[in-house]
């Protein structure tokens, strides 16, 4: 993006361009979008960035937003109240997205629903690129959060908490745990998000939460029970041999199993014998 350039009689006038920096979270952006419309100036001259900027520009000027409570719960209110809540939801999910420019799409978007008649219709109007980028993020980020409760496996540990990684691409743990909550109100289990260091703890009996990792402990070590390492056994051993090796779609299997979820899945990632190889999918 350019320093915005005005004619104005025989000169050309440059414009300020504001970057509003914010924390890569939904409060961190709802916060930039709130200091967005407070400052009274073109939407065009404004936008938002998530996370460190890296390429920063001439003539810009760059401002740091940090996530406020309030300021949250002004946009994220306003945003149900005139768009609805199947538009905040496909907004909350397009901001799980690990798509940098996700902040920007959320900002404009918003800006664009508030010059339509029906607002209500905000994701159905797909002509408009940056509500057509908020909805192709929104169903990338719900398709992962499908698999992930399709692909998810625990493990118990010793202690008797069941414990499951994952490592998607976008930010979808908020998604997912809620249905294994649902699934298993009784029993404590931990869902890890490796690559954001995120945990999802849940208590037996008790609602959820998440904990923030500090990244630097690196993996703790996670020593699982004896029943589990005899259970994965043999499950790997029943998963391996009741393939048909005469009917093995290797194309078909990788479009109903993507490869970058096996290795979070007990059938794939337990050691198999040679024997259990040669009829492994």
């Amino acid at each position: 993006m350019h320093p915005t350039i005005v004619k104005h009689g025989k000169a050309r006038v440059f414009m300020e361009e504001y970057y509003l920096v914010c924390e890569d979270s939904l409060e961190g952006i709802f916060t930039g979008i709130y200091d967005a419309y407070l400052k009274k100036k073109p939407h065009e001259q404004i936008h938002i960035c998530v996370g460190e900027e890296e390429n920063y520009r001439l003539f810009a000027i760059y401002e740091t937003c940090y996530p406020d409570e309030k300021k949250t719960a002004s946009v994220a209110g306003t945003i149900i109240r005139e768009f609805g809540r199947e538009a905040y939801l496909s907004i909350c999910r397009a901001l799980c997205s690990g798509d940098p420019d996700k902040g920007e799409a959320v900002y404009k978007a918003v800006v664009a629903g508030f010059s339509m008649k029906n607002k209500k219709e905000l994701m159905g109007n797909l002509s408009n690129p940056y509500i057509h980028r908020v909805f192709e993020m929104a169903r990338f980020t719900a398709n992962e959060a499908h698999y992930h409760v399709e692909f998810l496996r625990f493990k118990e540990l010793e202690s008797g908490i069941l414990y499951a990684m994952i490592g998607p691409k976008n930010n979808v743990l908020t998604f997912i745990v809620p249905h294994f909550a649902d699934r298993l109100p009784l029993e404590n289990f931990v869902i890890h998000d490796e690559k954001r260091d995120i945990y999802a703890v849940h208590p037996a009996g008790k609602d959820w939460y998440l904990v923030w990792g500090d990244g630097k402990m690196g993996q703790p070590e996670r020593v699982f029970s004896e029943g589990e390492k005899r259970y994965s056994e043999l499950f790997s051993c029943f998963f391996h041999t009741i393939a048909i090796k005469e009917r093995k779609n290797y194309g078909l299997q990788r479009g109903m199993l993507p490869i970058r979820y096996r290795e979070y899945m007990t059938e794939f990632s337990v050691k198999k014998s040679s024997k259990m190889s040669q009829n492994a999918i």
